[in-house]
C-alpha cells in the first residue's frame, strides 16, 4: 500500500475519518471484506501491521545455528500462531543474513538448546563484545599453565595474527606481497640461504603420507605382535659375537597371516637392534639393567615399535646379557615397560612360565586412551595374579621424556634441533648409552605434534648398519659414541650431528637459528629457559604435581598453533562434499612476514602434506590437543580484528609519512 510516512499529518487524519466513515457504511450493508486496517498511532504508523501475537518479527525464518558466543538474550519465544493468517514479514536486514565463521556448534547442539534465543546482536560492535566476552569467560577455565604460555607467546608476537573471514563469509584480502606490513622482521635474506633451504625438500620419498591413520587402524588389534629373547653367541673366530633369537612368541607356524617380504626383512634385523654393539660385549657377573627402544619403518612408511629390556639371565659366574624385545604397531613405552618387569620375573622362577603370560597378554585388547584392561595369569607360589595394564589418557606423552632430553641439550640447541626436523632435514644423535639415545629420540619427535615424522627414523643404530647415514632421504638416527669415528670417515654433507654427552654440534648446516620466526622462537626460548619458575608457581597453586612433560608440550603446541592454527578456514568444501585445503590464502592470511617465510619452506614437506590430507580424508572432526587449542586462538582474536576505519586511518597514516618525506 501507499506510504503515508512523509506527508501532511492534518491532512492524513482528515483522509482516515473518511475511510473510517465509508467502513461502517459497508459493515452496515454486510459487505465489509478482507482489509489491511491502517494505523492510528502517531508515533509509528507501522505498528499494527505485524499480527499484535509476534514479538519477533523474523520468526518465519529459519533458525541459525548457535552462534559461538551463545549471545544469553532477555527475549522469549513468542506465543502459539494465531489462527488467523499474518501478512508475510519484511526480509531480514543483511548482516542478520551473514555468514559465521566455520567454528560453530553443531546443529544437534544448538537442537538441544532450543529454549535459549538465538536472535544475533544488532550491530557488529555488539557482535564483537559478545564474542570476547565468551572467549575471555573461557580463558578463566583455562589452567594457569596454559595462561601463562599464552601470555609470553602474546608479548613476543605483537599484534601481528592471522586474518580471519570476514563477516561475509569471504576470505579476507591477502597480504600484498611477502615484504608488507611494518613489522621488524629482516627482509634482506641471504639466497645462500634460500638455496640450503630448498635443497632438502627436492629428496624426499614420496610414498610417505600420513601414518596416523595406520596407527589408528592397529588399535583395535592385538596388543603386540611378537615378543622375542635375543642372547649372544660367538663367532667361528672366537673374538666377536652375533646377536640370536633364542626364544619367540608367537613361534612362526603360530602366525595367523603369511609375512610379506618386508616384515621377514624387518624380523631379521630385530637381533641387531637388541644388541647394536655386539663387539664391545663380554662377560660380566654384575650388569645394571637397561631399557630402551628402537623403531623399524618399512618402505610404505609402516612402523614397528621395539621395546627392550636388557639384563643378566639367572645364574652364578659371569656370563652375557640377554635382552627381552616386545614388538608391537603402536607406541606405549610405560605399559610395556610393565609386561617386561613381570616377564623378568617369571623368568627368574622359570623360563617355562614367559609363554603362558605373553599368551594371556596378546590375547587382551589394546586399551584405548585412558582406560585399563586387566591381565590374568598364574604364577607358583602366588597363585593367580591379575596385572592391569592403563594407558595415559593422553598417548602423546606416554612414549616420553622430555627431562632427558633437557638435560642433554642447552635450550638454544633444542630448539635448533626442533626447526631441523622441521624442514625434514637429516639429524644424527650421538650418546654413550642405549637409553639416552632412545629417550632423547623420541622426545625430539614428539616436539612436531600435531605433524608426525614421516621418514626414516632409529633412535639407536646398530654399527653394522652405520652407512644409512649416507642416504640423501631425510632421517633421525641416533648412534652410540664408539661408532662415532666410523661415522666421521663417511662422505655425509647437509646434516646436523648433536653430541648428547657434551651438548654440542659436532656438524651444522650453520643457519639452524634462522629456521623459525624469530619471535615464536624468542617465546618458546623463554618458556623453556623459565620451565622451573612456571611449574613451581603451577604447582603452588594447584597444589600438585605438575610434570614438565605437560609444560614442554603445551609450548610446542601452541608454536603451531600460532603458525597453523588457521587451517580450518581454508578447508573448502567442493560440490562432490569433498574438504580441499587452498593453500596459498592459507599462508598469505597470517600477517607475519617471518610466519609467511616459514611456512613457504614448510608447506612443502612430507609432514605438512600428510597433516593436511588426513584432515581432508576425515569425515568427523579431529578432536585433541592442538584443534582446542587451535579453536581458542581462533576465538579470542575474533574480535579483536582491525576495523575498516581503522584500516584506512593507516593507510592515510602511512600517506601522510611518505608525503612528510618527500616535503623535506
Amino acid at each position: 500500500r501507499k506510504s503515508f510516512e512523509f506527508e501532511d499529518i492534518q491532512g492524513f487524519r482528515n483522509q482516515m475519518a473518511t475511510t473510517k466513515s465509508h467502513r461502517l457504511q459497508e459493515e452496515t450493508n454486510g459487505t465489509a471484506g478482507s482489509r489491511l486496517i491502517y494505523a492510528q498511532s502517531e508515533d509509528n504508523i507501522y505498528e499494527d501491521i505485524i499480527c499484535p501475537a509476534r514479538e519477533n518479527p523474523y520468526e518465519d525464518i529459519g533458525a541459525l545455528p548457535l552462534p559461538l558466543w551463545k549471545v544469553p538474550s532477555v527475549w522469549k519465544f513468542p506465543p502459539p500462531r494465531s489462527t488467523r493468517g499474518a501478512p508475510k514479514p519484511p526480509p531480514k536486514p543483511p548482516f542478520l543474513s551473514r555468514k559465521t565463521l566455520e567454528l560453530k556448534p553443531s546443529q544437534t547442539n544448538f537442537q538441544r538448546k532450543m529454549v535459549k534465543d538465538t536472535t544475533l546482536p544488532v550491530t557488529l560492535s555488539e557482535w564483537k563484545l559478545f564474542r570476547a566476552a565468551e572467549a575471555a569467560s573461557r580463558r578463566k577455565n583455562l589452567p594457569w599453565l596454559v595462561l601463562k604460555i599464552q601470555e609470553i607467546f602474546d608479548s613476543k608476537r605483537g599484534k601481528k595474527r592471522v586474518k580471519l573471514l570476514s563477516p561475509a563469509g569471504r576470505e579476507a584480502p591477502a597480504v600484498k606481497g611477502e615484504t608488507s606490513g611494518n613489522e621488524s622482521d629482516t627482509e634482506n635474506q641471504p639466497k645462500s640461504r634460500h638455496r640450503c633451504l630448498l635443497q632438502p625438500t627436492s629428496k624426499r620419498n614420496p610414498h610417505y603420507q600420513t601414518l596416523e591413520r595406520d596407527l589408528i587402524e592397529f588399535q583395535e588389534q592385538r596388543l603386540f605382535e611378537l615378543f622375542v629373547v635375543v642372547s649372544l653367541y660367538k663367532n667361528a673366530s672366537g673374538r666377536t659375537y652375533t646377536p640370536q633369537v633364542i626364544q619367540q612368541f608367537p613361534s612362526k607356524p603360530e602366525h595367523p597371516f603369511r609375512q610379506s617380504k618386508d616384515t621377514e626383512e624387518r624380523l631379521k634385523v630385530i637381533p641387531k637392534f637388541c644388541f647394536p654393539d655386539p663387539k664391545d660385549w663380554f662377560p660380566t657377573s654384575d650388569l645394571k639393567s637397561e631399557t630402551f627402544s628402537f623403531v623399524l619403518t618399512g618402505e610404505d612408511g609402516s612402523r614397528w615399535f621395539g621395546y627392550c629390556k636388557k639384563l643378566l639371565p639367572e645364574g652364578k659366574g659371569k656370563r652375557l646379557p640377554e635382552v627381552y624385545c616386545i614388538v608391537g604397531r603402536l607406541g606405549c613405552f610405560n605399559l610395556f615397560s610393565k609386561i617386561l618387569d613381570e616377564v623378568e620375573k617369571r623368568r627368574e622362577i622359570s623360563p617355562a612360565l614367559v609363554h603362558p603370560f605373553m599368551r594371556s597378554v596378546m590375547e587382551a585388547p589394546f586399551p584405548a586412551p585412558g582406560r585399563t584392561i586387566t591381565v590374568r595369569s598364574f604364577l607358583p607360589g602366588a597363585g593367580n595374579e591379575v596385572m592391569e595394564l592403563c594407558r595415559p589418557l593422553d598417548s602423546r606423552l606416554e612414549h616420553v621424556d622430555f627431562e632427558c632430553l633437557l638435560k642433554c641439550l642447552s635450550v638454544s640447541h633444542m630448539i635448533c634441533v626442533f626447526a631441523s626436523l622441521l624442514l625434514e632435514r637429516r639429524v644424527i644423535f650421538v650418546a654413550d648409552n642405549l637409553s639416552t639415545l632412545s629417550k632423547c629420540g623420541h622426545a625430539a619427535v614428539a616436539t612436531l605434534y600435531p605433524f608426525t615424522w614421516q621418514h626414516t627414523y632409529i633412535p639407536v643404530l646398530p654399527a653394522s648398519m652405520i652407512d644409512i647415514v649416507c642416504s640423501p632421504t631425510p632421517f633421525l638416527i641416533g648412534i652410540l659414541s664408539c661408532s662415532l669415528p666410523q661415522l666421521q670417515d663417511l662422505p655425509i654433507e647437509e646434516v646436523l650431528i648433536v653430541d648428547l654427552c657434551a651438548d654440542k654440534f659436532l656438524q651444522e648446516v650453520s643457519d639452524e637459528d634462522e629456521i623459525l620466526p624469530h619471535k615464536l622462537q624468542a617465546a618458546l626460548v623463554q618458556i623453556l629457559e623459565e620451565r622451573s619458575e612456571i611449574l613451581s608457581h603451577e604447582q603452588s597453586d594447584t597444589h600438585g604435581d605438575v610434570p614438565l612433560n605437560s609444560l614442554v608440550s603445551e609450548a610446542f603446541v601452541q608454536f603451531f598453533v600460532e603458525v597453523v592454527g588457521h587451517y580450518s578456514l581454508h578447508m573448502n568444501v567442493t560440490e562432490k562434499g569433498e574438504r580441499v585445503f587452498q593453500r596459498e590464502p592459507f599462508r598469505k592470511s597470517h600477517a607475519s612476514r617471518s610466519v609467511r617465510r616459514f611456512l613457504h619452506f614448510f608447506m612443502e614437506t612430507q609432514m605438512f602434506a600428510g597433516f593436511i590430507q588426513d584432515r581432508e580424508l576425515r569425515k568427523n572432526a579431529v578432536k585433541g590437543l592442538f584443534e582446542v587449542r587451535a579453536f581458542e586462538y581462533l576465538e579470542s582474536i575474533s574480535g579483536t580484528e582491525p576495523t575498516g576505519m581503522n584500516k584506512i586511518l593507516r593507510s592515510l597514516g602511512k600517506g601522510t609519512s611518505l608525503l612528510f618525506v618527500d616535503l623535506k
